[in-house]
């Protein structure tokens, strides 16, 4: 098993200790505990593709944490706090997961994960292009970053976290179609006054748990082709998007 440093630690402290995280750290825990075989290490690399499954059966436990909070007078509309908390346990999910898998040994020790890409050392430098003067972000959610020997940025991925496809789901790719711009000779970077030199160049994935069932729209698959990766969250297989579960050994051969 691998230690996990003291920011990882409270971060698992912190996702368990969340009120609407409860019951979903709960069915992540109660998988692995029952998962058959009984090797931790193999049952939280599968519980990734579980996610989807898990945040539905969590979902009770979330409403009824809502009806509390409206009662309390602390919420107003319980539709769009809920939109809210599903895009969080989403990511929470995630980074617990990826954690654990660390922990486990299945990621390497220098790979970290978080919410909170100024925590990425030169992130600025590699998440921000300028068209004539202005800057342009990507849509982040989640960093996975390895460092070298000197603590500075060796490689990173930015991860994009959709619970629907629906909304913002073409802003990430977007940006991978600007970067792939700024980063070769060409006469739309020269008209835009487009600027990006970043230290590293940064791989732009996607992952989804896909609610709504959107991802065999042809347009939704197309968007696909763009990322250099593309996950989901739920225990299926396709062509233009991989398991959840296959992440460890990705950024472990990418990162």
């Amino acid at each position: 098993m691998t230690a996990l440093n003291r920011n990882e630690q409270k971060t698992l402290g912190n996702i368990k200790s969340t009120e609407y995280m409860k019951k979903t750290v709960d069915l992540i825990e109660n998988f692995v505990k029952n998962h058959k075989g009984k090797n931790k290490g193999i049952a939280y690399l599968a519980v990734f593709d579980e996610v989807f499954r898990i945040l539905n059966e969590a979902k009770t436990s979330v409403d009824t944490y809502l009806k509390k909070r409206k009662i309390k007078g602390e919420i107003r509309d319980e539709k769009q706090a809920l939109k809210s908390i599903a895009g969080n346990s989403f990511s929470l999910a995630l980074v617990y997961i990826f954690l654990k898998n660390k922990e486990w040994g299945n990621i390497n020790a220098n790979i970290f994960v978080t919410s909170r890409p100024s925590e990425v050392p030169s992130f600025d430098k590699v998440a921000i292009i300028n068209v004539d003067g202005e800057t342009q972000k990507p849509d982040c959610d989640l960093v996975i970053y390895s460092l070298d020997k000197d603590k500075m940025l060796k490689k990173c991925m930015i991860l994009s976290l959709k619970t629907s496809l629906r909304e913002r789901a073409g802003q990430t790719y977007k940006w991978k179609l600007l970067m792939e711009i700024a980063t070769s000779d060409n006469s739309i970077k020269e008209k835009y006054h487009i600027e990006y030199n970043p230290p590293k160049i940064p791989l732009i994935a996607f992952a989804t748990v896909n609610f709504y069932n959107e991802i065999n729209n042809p347009q939704h698959r197309g968007m696909f082709k763009f990322f250099d990766k593309s996950f989901i969250a739920k225990n299926i297989d396709a062509d233009f998007i991989v398991r959840m579960s296959t992440l460890p050994n990705y950024i472990n051969e990418n990162l």
